[in-house]
This record gives C-alpha cells, sequence and structure tokens, in this order.
C-alpha cells in the first residue's frame, strides 16, 4: 500500500457536494481510522438495509488493495452472514466540535468522516485471522493482545472476520466558525464553535482483577 493512491478513486466514492471539506490526502484518512473506535457498517440484509456498529481495526499493509479494514463479529450475526463477499459501505466519523450559528440554518458540526465502500472478504487464512484479531484488541488498547493467552479453538471457531479493501475511499472534514450571513454577523449576537473531545477516565478494576493496571491499560490514559 502507498500513502499516496488518491482518496475517490471512483463515481461511487466521489462527493457530489461539499467539496470544499473534501480530504485528498490519504495519509489523514489513515490517522482518522487509527484515532476512531467505532465504525459503522451498512449491508442488506433480506430486504432491508441494516447499519450497526462494531469495533474495527485497520492494516495499511494488508494483503487488499491499498490496505485492509478489518471487521469481525459472531458467526451467528445476521449481518456478518449478509456481508460475506457483498458490497458494504463502512463510515468511520469523529465528532470534534458543536458549530454554533447566528441562525439555525449555519449551526453545524466540526467532524472528520471516512467512507469505505467495497466487498467484505472473509479471512480465512489462519495467520491474517489472527493478526486481525489482535489488531482489534490493540486498537482499542494498543499493546493488550501480546498479553493475552491464545484463543481457543471454540472462541475462533464462534468468530467471522471480514476484511474490506481501502481502494474505495473518501473523506470529509470541517473545522473552524460557522459561515453565517454577513447580515447576520452585523446584526450582532454570538456564534462560534465548542470544541469536543473523548475523555478516557481512570481504570476500574474489576471485582476479581488481581495485580496493579497493567502498563497499557494506564497509558490509555496519557
Amino acid at each position: 500500500m502507498t500513502a499516496a493512491a488518491p482518496l475517490e478513486p471512483t463515481a461511487r466514492t466521489r462527493a457530489s457536494r461539499g467539496r470544499h471539506r473534501v480530504v485528498t490526502d490519504r495519509a489523514r484518512m489513515l490517522a482518522l481510522l487509527r484515532d476512531a473506535q467505532v465504525a459503522h457498517v451498512g449491508v442488506t440484509v433480506g430486504d432491508h438495509p441494516v447499519v450497526l456498529p462494531t469495533a474495527f481495526a485497520v492494516d495499511p499493509d494488508g494483503p487488499d488493495r491499498d490496505g485492509s479494514l478489518y471487521l469481525h463479529g459472531s458467526v451467528a450475526a445476521g449481518w456478518l452472514g449478509a456481508a460475506r463477499g457483498a458490497q458494504v459501505c463502512v463510515t468511520v466519523t469523529e465528532l470534534d466540535g458543536l458549530v454554533v450559528g447566528r441562525s439555525a440554518f449555519h449551526h453545524s458540526m466540526n467532524y472528520r468522516c471516512a467512507v469505505v465502500i467495497g466487498a467484505a472478504r472473509v479471512v480465512d487464512d489462519p495467520a491474517e485471522r489472527q493478526r486481525a484479531l489482535d489488531l482489534v484488541v490493540d486498537h482499542m488498547v494498543p499493546g493488550r493482545a501480546a498479553t493475552l493467552r491464545p484463543s481457543t479453538r471454540k472462541e475462533l471457531a464462534a468468530t467471522v472476520v471480514l476484511a474490506v479493501p481501502l481502494h474505495e475511499a473518501s473523506m470529509k472534514e470541517r473545522q473552524g466558525a460557522p459561515v453565517d450571513d454577513p447580515a447576520d454577523v452585523a446584526a450582532g449576537g454570538w456564534g462560534g464553535h465548542v470544541p469536543v473531545r473523548r475523555v478516557v477516565g481512570a481504570p476500574v478494576a474489576d471485582a476479581d482483577a488481581v495485580g496493579p493496571v497493567p502498563d497499557e491499560v494506564a497509558r490509555l490514559r496519557a
């Protein structure tokens, strides 16, 4: 995978509105995917679409075109069954602020959002499956996978791993102040934006936890 691969490579990933908010730098999209914790997956299940949240991980050097986005879940999950080999849409959004305009029309949000469209490949290779599952764990708690016992055969049999190529992708973002009408600005009144940040609290030990908080968990607050 090359970090210079262009975003919006196809018509279905090309933004048709708000072109001034389009991000063309793939490295910035990868940075967003590193920051975010939740992806929403859209897929057709039977006669209707569903969009569901899920944990995910990204391997920019994965075997799919321009890298791999990994999803996982239970073999009993209907959406995962429907997604196998199907075209899916994965969106990842981070809310960075609330934009307070001088009119209702110009209220907005500051955000970063990536959209990835592609065929969801079932990951059957044992080594790739294990790497993908480790990446999902480490995406939530960096360094955690190496400290855990190996997954059991039963656990692996109950888990489906899908890979979506990062090739067909786009990103948009908004930053800063409201874009108010000049007449509203001249009339006075407050306008601006309120930054929003995700805050990590202090780890809370389980009742049966043994020993101090692991370093990789404690580092989440840094």
